[in-house]
């Protein structure tokens, strides 16, 4: 039996199966799931045993399991035939229950913690996760933001922006891009070009960095395969809002001195950058700004 169960385990969709079982669905109802929505009919246990490979006395005790899952219907008796619950409505009721238990487990664990002033620096990993954690923060953000980003990435985060913006959250924003009114969110919102440029530098400068109501910070990496680190440690949301702090200073001095900055350092504060810079950083400055 386990020659059969494994050829066909071989015409069933193997990411389709791991996400099914990440689930909580186990190796049979997740076979007999898929199995039952490429039918036209509805089938018999046998019939669900012989396409699947699945033993006949498991068959039995799966189809029931699924049905106590809502996944799929007897719709006959003497014999049974089933057919599959339709993916989305399934799914959508797994979620639905699902944040309704994780919310009510929350609670009650909250209730049962000591509080602690968490000092931790937490790594986040991912683009869904990083981004929802960037949500988040912006989402219970209740007096104040500093924030340096890329216009593409804060194109990802303008509607919780916009709603911090209704709220009357004052918020400092440097922005990488052509278009600080894009991004600029309610009359307590001060958001400028980044050195009057917008220009991306470095490696600090593709860095996507958040301060809230001076507690708490993320900084994010958001190229490739996304990665950030979350904390309340103290010094570490003081460096954080330094660095958006300082490039607010800058910015309001190139607005009034960019002619002299030029003429002193050269264009992109030249002279200065290639002072400090490593080799990889100045051949990327070079490639940037052509100087």
């Amino acid at each position: 039996m386990s020659a059969k169960l494994s050829g066909k385990v071989s015409e069933l969709p193997a990411e389709t199966l791991a996400s099914l079982k990440r689930l909580g669905f186990s190796d049979y109802e997740s076979r007999i799931y898929i199995d039952l929505l490429r039918q036209v009919s509805p089938r018999t246990a046998y019939e669900v045993a012989k396409s699947t490979g699945v033993p006949r006395p498991n068959t039995y005790n799966t189809l029931e399991s699924l049905s106590q899952r809502g996944a799929v219907l007897a719709v006959t008796e003497g014999p049974s035939r089933y057919v599959a619950a339709p993916p989305r409505d399934l799914f959508s009721s797994i979620a639905e229950k699902t944040a309704a238990l994780c919310s009510d487990i929350g609670t009650q664990l909250e209730e049962i913690a000591k509080p602690v002033d968490d000092q931790h620096v937490w790594t986040l990993s991912g683009e869904i996760e990083v981004h929802r954690k960037i949500d988040t923060l912006i989402r219970n953000c209740r007096d104040s933001l500093m924030l340096k980003a890329a216009s593409d990435i804060l194109q990802m985060h303008k509607p919780v922006l916009a709603e911090a913006g209704a709220r009357g959250v004052e918020m400092l924003i440097i922005v990488f891009g052509p278009d600080p009114e894009e991004f600029t969110f309610g009359p307590r919102c001060r958001t400028y070009i980044h050195e009057a440029n917008g220009v991306r530098m470095g490696s600090a400068d593709n860095l996507f960095t958040l301060t809230v109501d001076h507690h708490e910070m993320v900084t994010a990496k958001v190229s490739d395969t996304p990665v950030a680190v979350h904390t309340s440690n103290t010094t570490i949301v003081n460096l954080a809002e330094s660095l958006v702090r300082h490039d607010y200073y800058m910015a309001e001095i190139f607005q009034k001195f960019a002619p002299d900055i030029d003429a002193t350092y050269g264009p992109y504060l030249r002279d200065l950058r290639l002072g400090c810079f490593t080799p990889e950083q100045a051949a990327s400055f070079r490639t940037k700004t052509g100087q």
